[in-house]
């Protein structure tokens, strides 16, 4: 099985600056493509940032886009969030995910996501 534990959410400031971090674990975690979403109460969740775990593609929300860096770690089964210029509407949980090991391109369609954290809380004031 496959664990995903997500750390650094807290409350931030508007304009100010967090890094998410999340480290997967298991035996079979062979995953090619990870990603960040959020979600706030009675919303959808909903796509941020994608990342293959070369690190050679990336892709991004619109809303983030210029303001938010994924990123991988010198482990392929770490990845970071890199999140500046924060403004209040950032405020949600934040959760990684992981592909199965048969997708073999990046997506930010959820349901195409096999694996999923418990999420951390980010809060931004105003």
């Amino acid at each position: 099985q496959v664990q995903l534990v997500e750390s650094g959410g807290g409350l931030v400031q508007a304009g100010g600056s967090l890094r998410l971090s999340c480290a997967a674990s298991g035996r079979a975690f062979m995953s090619r493509f990870m990603g960040w979403f959020r979600q706030t109460p009675g919303k959808e969740r909903e796509f941020v940032a994608a990342i293959s775990v070369d690190g050679d593609s990336t892709h991004y929300a619109d809303s983030v886009k210029g303001r938010f860096t994924m990123s991988t770690g010198t482990a392929k089964n770490t990845v970071y969030l890199q999140m500046t210029s924060l403004k209040p509407e950032d405020t949600a949980a934040y959760y990684c995910a992981a592909t199965s090991s048969r997708k073999t391109s990046i997506t930010e369609n959820r349901y195409e996501y096999q694996y999923w954290g418990q999420g951390t809380q980010v809060t931004v004031s105003s």
